[in-house]
């Protein structure tokens, strides 16, 4: 599933070729994803879009006539192509955003789980008003990290993956993180100290920012609006490797069911307080 760094790539990728300029046509060729697609969006030509921006794994295309909320779901991906190509959309190409210089913006999604929703204020939408902070933002701190441990009982990786803490962080970059920061997935964050609260955001921020130099994480269904892979995957520390040796002290990976999402650490590194 696309995580922030993947929408974050995805974004950068789309702007350059879509901002400032005017929709022609959004065709939809499929119009039940995880929730139906906004009738909205089939009454937009002559629309100007003033930007691309992202909250949490969201994009936001903001027009002159309200905003398009678009997420990847499970498996979606993004890519730009030019009408000039006549590239025809193939089985899983669901929706296409078409300006009026030629650029197409063309939605493929497998297992139709992402969202193309218009709201007239993506702020003010229920799917954002009750977000966390961003990750690679001021707003996110230790201090308020270690505020926020002390409201929660339940395990810390759970709890960096809750979006109403800190939006972004998924499964891939909260192992990764716990790793780094040496902390056991499954601490209880009224456990955390303020010291590990200074390391557990310093390296979240860390592995986020690589991530998105790297363009994403490509394992299974990510690629980037250009069609190139996202290469963190190579660089990853534990996500993945059960049975593999640790890169830093040689104990082999274990993996662990929590929070009903497969998590990997490594016992020694990681090594859960007594």
């Amino acid at each position: 599933m696309p995580e922030l760094p993947e929408v974050e790539t995805s974004m950068r990728g789309i702007a350059p070729h879509l901002e400032d300029e005017t929709i022609s046509q959004i065709i939809i060729r499929q119009p039940q994803l995880r929730w139906r697609v906004s009738d909205e969006l089939q009454q937009m030509a002559g629309v100007k879009i003033h930007k691309i921006d992202r909250r949490a794994k969201y994009l936001i295309i903001r027009t002159e006539r309200g905003d398009i909320l678009l997420h990847l779901g499970m498996s979606g991906s993004l890519s730009i192509l030019s009408t000039s190509q006549n590239q025809e959309a193939g089985k899983h190409d669901h929706i296409d955003l078409i300006t009026t210089n030629g650029t197409i913006l063309r939605y493929n999604d497998p297992r139709k789980f992402g969202a193309w929703l218009w709201v007239e204020q993506a702020e003010r939408s229920p799917l954002l008003s009750k977000l966390g902070p961003e990750p690679l933002t001021d707003e996110f701190h230790a201090d308020y990290l270690y505020r926020q441990s002390r409201r929660k009982t339940l395990a810390v990786k759970n709890f960096i993956m809750n979006n109403t803490i800190v939006v972004g962080v998924g499964n891939i970059y909260a192992c990764e993180s716990l790793f780094m920061a040496g902390i056991h997935p499954e601490l209880s964050t009224q456990n955390l100290t303020k010291k590990q609260c200074e390391c557990l955001v310093s390296v979240i921020k860390s592995v986020l920012s690589k991530a998105i130099i790297q363009g994403g994480t490509t394992l299974k269904d990510f690629i980037q609006p250009n069609g190139k892979p996202g290469y963190f995957a190579q660089v990853l520390q534990v996500y993945g490797r059960k049975g593999e040796e640790c890169n830093d002290c040689g104990t082999l990976i274990k993996a662990k069911n929590i929070g009903q999402r497969n998590s990997f650490f490594c016992p020694q590194c990681q090594e859960f307080p007594r």
